[in-house]
């Protein structure tokens, strides 16, 4: 799907232009506010490293993104590639039917157990509402990872135990940590969180093995190591991730002039800077998107009911202070994912709002409750076809026209 050139000043709206999956025809439709709810990720094609000999093995080589539907792994001997969420959520589910799954890593990530209800709302729920116990809940979930991302920066080694030690208690005695021991700080790339123990039953249960190796090629059976041993498999899944993509891959054009999001900044996370009536929903990385999500939703909705209410046509915010950086929105982290995809992201600025907080308590007070003009937001009236006032003609200059 493209956006294609929008039609101009005369209609002042944009036009998506795309491709119906099921007829093949083309088709189009056409908005004054365009909003991009597409997360950040490639999901039609996942990442695949190189493996020498892929072709060469006998078995089902299958990446979790494209999974067959009637794939039969019942008393099959797995290999799940990769050390991710994806790859810690597989193993479990696999360890069912499988006859044995190996998790083969590169190297570790740091995990974290969490239950899939805790006691603590089991308890208040004897005697209270549901709807008191879930929203305490929430709000305990929210304090609580925000206190260990915090806790993460300011004490790493501190936090570095901690984690370490949770799970050394869950694991059989006497097992290798080297396979759960990062080399790098905690939230230096995101933490996998596994459900009521799961990973750990079947590692005890002798399901699941790990392995935490190089990997020297794949042969007709099995993947041979670096280190010279060989793991024979029937079955082997690459929970190798997915590439990074911006706008879900489309190509966005204003006043028939491409927008490369890798040169634009956004404004709180939510508006891209030099682009009128247009948002996107991006949620936190070191906490559950949906919480950010949730809030700029909210604040798109404050947006275009504060438009509404003073009839503006164009909404644009407007960089005039130079504040360009030249790190991503996701330049934090340091996975892998985000180094591959770096490039293609949009930019940060030095100070708020071109840079992101990531900080929940925050953005509810600036996104919910701050005013909507803020000095940096141009706006364009619809009857008059002029700036709002204090808002001279020349800030608009990238909204005459879409």
């Amino acid at each position: 799907m493209n956006f294609p050139k929008p039609i101009g000043i005369a209609k002042k709206i944009w036009v998506i232009d795309g491709i119906n999956l099921k007829t093949g025809e083309r088709c189009s439709y056409s908005c004054r506010f365009l909003i991009s709810c597409t997360g950040y990720y490639d999901h039609h094609q996942g990442y695949l490293p190189e493996l020498p000999g892929a072709e060469h093995f006998q078995g089902d080589y299958i990446h979790p993104q494209h999974w067959p539907e009637k794939l039969d792994y019942c008393n099959k001997t797995i290999i799940v590639i990769g050390s991710g969420a994806t790859a810690v959520t597989l193993v479990p589910a696999l360890a069912e039917k499988a006859k044995h799954v190996t998790m083969l890593q590169r190297s570790p990530s740091y995990i974290l157990s969490v239950p899939a209800f805790d006691k603590v709302s089991s308890l208040l729920l004897k005697f209270l509402p549901k709807a008191w116990v879930f929203r305490m809940a929430r709000w305990r979930n929210i304090r609580v990872q925000r206190w260990l991302f915090k806790a993460s920066k300011r004490w790493p080694k501190f936090v570095h135990k901690l984690l370490l030690r949770g799970i050394r208690k869950r694991l059989p005695t006497g097992y290798d940590m080297r396979h759960f021991t990062p080399s790098y700080n905690p939230w230096d790339q995101r933490l996998c969180a596994v459900p009521n123990d799961d990973l750990f039953k079947v590692i005890k249960s002798g399901k699941v093995s790990m392995e935490t190796e190089e990997i020297e090629m794949l042969t007709e059976n099995g993947i041979q190591l670096k280190s010279g041993r060989h793991l024979n498999a029937d079955i082997i899944v690459t929970a190798t991730g997915l590439n990074l993509q911006v706008l879900g891959g489309v190509e966005l054009y204003l006043d028939g002039d491409l927008v490369e999001a890798r040169k634009k900044l956004t404004y709180k996370a939510v508006l891209m800077e030099g682009v009128p009536n247009m948002s996107w929903i991006f949620g936190y990385t070191n906490a559950p998107w949906t919480l950010k999500a949730d809030i700029a939703a909210r604040y798109i909705c404050r947006l275009l009911a504060y438009m509404d209410k003073h009839e503006y046509d164009f909404c644009c915010a407007t960089d005039m202070e130079s504040c360009a950086e030249d790190v991503s929105v996701m330049s934090e982290l340091d996975s892998g994912y985000v180094k591959r995809g770096n490039s293609a992201l949009p930019r940060q600025g030095k100070k708020y709002p071109w840079r992101l907080l990531n900080n929940y308590e925050e953005d509810i007070k600036i996104l919910l409750n701050n005013p909507i003009e803020d000095g940096i937001l141009r706006f364009l009236a619809k009857k008059t076809q002029k700036p709002n006032k204090n808002r001279p003609p020349e800030d608009l200059h990238s909204t005459k026209k879409i």
